[in-house]
């Protein structure tokens, strides 16, 4: 079902923009996911500051839905960017943390379903951090 619903990006973008668009969010993606693996500082404490972020990008996403606003469009672009980019980091550190914890021992059905949760999560962040990436390279195309 995702698959058929994100074909449509073919239709409206040209393929260099979802090329650049998919590559820069793949690096993005990867190196935050090394960061938030790697760090040593604590990214729990960005959890709730996320999740508000999340709130007021879907009230902005909502409010430019009636205004139709350019430049709040790309704000809405740039901010996402950065949300899910974040987001990354912190949902890498926190499987990290689980697995570390004994809660993601695969070989339960807990674990299973942690597993499956964190890789939902991860996939997620990557898909909207792409489509984000996309409306700013393809601005033009609106």
């Amino acid at each position: 079902a995702t698959g058929f619903l994100l074909s449509g990006i073919f239709l409206r973008y040209p393929d260099a923009t979802i090329t650049a668009a998919f590559l820069s969010s793949a690096l993005m993606f990867g190196a935050m996911s090394v960061y938030g693996y790697t760090t040593k500082s604590d990214l729990s404490k960005l959890g709730t500051i996320l999740l508000m972020g999340l709130i007021g990008l879907l009230i902005a996403m909502v409010i430019n839905l009636f205004l139709n606003s350019g430049p709040l469009g790309y704000v809405i672009s740039f901010v996402g960017v950065a949300l899910f980019t974040v987001l990354t980091a912190y949902d890498t550190q926190k499987l990290k943390m689980m697995a570390l914890n004994g809660m993601g021992d695969i070989t339960t059905d807990s674990g299973e379903k942690m597993a499956v949760y964190g890789a939902l999560q991860l996939y997620l962040d990557l898909i909207n951090m792409f489509l984000f990436l996309l409306q700013l390279f393809g601005g033009s195309r609106r």
